[in-house]
């Protein structure tokens, strides 16, 4: 099914893969955002306010009559509306209200509207830590934090409607996206884009645990790409894909690269305490994607951090400010 000339809804919108996402959907086709801008930021879809073809919408994922209105005459969700993992640590309830119950609000939405197609953004988080690696989507889902245990939840139902109701839905898993519009500020903000920031203002990167904790980046062109992907096969239906790079980097390798590119080597890590429920390894198995729908993320970590770096120094940012609102931030647990 080619999505093109179709109405979609994509919920966390304003995110930053969700925006990312938006711009390439809305070449040809009608979007409708839905993010409450709690970490969606409205500038990064300014851009499209007045468009004939794009309407945004302030609301929220748990709100069950907004969802039954809003997706009235919708072809394809896109489902991305997430309450992230550092809230979950302090906040367990309001993370499951938002990533499992709001996905089951959407779900039933999405039945009572014959939505076309329901498209799933999960999280390399339910995976836990890597058991073996590559990590296939056979590999056991123990997830480490109530995060990534709500984002199971939300694959769960989205799967049980299509076992049940015949909902044409999917699940595609991301792992550890970056790019531009990733967010840097606070306690928000990821490691890459934080990296950077520090790097630029001739500060340590600070590095929770040993270092030697590895992720498997993918550029978030590549992501967009695949989750387009994926949406667009009839073989997906009912089924769940790896979107990733399928490249293993340490945090302490992914540093001495950033330092390195922006001509700070001599600058070396500080070393905090280990996060609470942080994963010691991610690495994706990726030739799913490539069997079912012929996609394979194609910019590696060297080419995406050049990129990266090149948009964020292009932005404008006055980087002594933006240094002010960074926070060295462990995931505290609850007292």
């Amino acid at each position: 099914m080619k999505i093109r000339g179709m109405k979609i809804l994509v919920t966390g919108g304003a995110g930053f893969i969700g925006s990312n996402l938006v711009d390439e959907l809305a070449k040809d086709n009608h979007i409708v955002i839905l993010d409450n801008f709690s970490s969606g930021k409205k500038e990064n879809v300014a851009h499209h306010a007045g468009k004939d073809n794009v309407e945004i919408i302030e609301g929220d994922i748990r709100d069950k009559n907004l969802l039954f209105s809003i997706t009235k005459g919708i072809d394809v969700i896109y489902h991305l509306a997430v309450q992230c993992l550092r809230v979950s640590i302090n906040d367990p309830e309001i993370n499951h209200e938002v990533n499992a119950t709001g996905t089951l609000n959407l779900c039933m939405a999405a039945v009572k509207n014959s939505v076309k197609r329901f498209v799933y953004v999960s999280s390399s988080e339910v995976y836990g830590t890597a058991v073996n690696v590559p990590m296939d989507e056979a590999h056991p889902c123990e997830p480490t934090t109530v995060y990534g245990a709500s984002k199971l939840a939300g694959e769960k139902y989205t799967l049980a409607y299509h076992r049940t109701y015949g909902m044409q839905s999917m699940v595609v898993i991301p792992f550890n996206t970056y790019g531009p519009r990733e967010h840097f500020e606070g306690a928000y903000g990821e490691v890459i884009p934080k990296f950077v920031l520090r790097a630029l203002n001739d500060q340590p990167p600070v590095i929770f645990g040993d270092g030697l904790q590895t992720r498997d980046f993918t550029y978030v062109a590549d992501t967009v790409k695949g989750i387009i992907a994926a949406s667009e096969s009839d073989g997906m239906i009912g089924q769940t894909v790896n979107i990733a790079r399928g490249e293993e980097v340490s945090i302490k390798e992914l540093a001495e690269k950033i330092y390195k590119k922006l001509g700070k080597p001599h600058i070396k890590p500080v070393f905090e305490k280990e996060r609470p429920g942080d994963v010691k390894r991610h690495f994706a198995e990726v030739e799913k994607a490539e069997k079912l729908f012929g996609f394979r993320a194609e910019i590696g970590i060297d080419k995406g951090l050049d990129m990266f770096i090149s948009w964020f120094t292009s932005q404008g940012y006055n980087m002594a400010n933006l240094m002010k609102e960074d926070i060295v931030f462990n995931w505290e647990t609850p007292k």
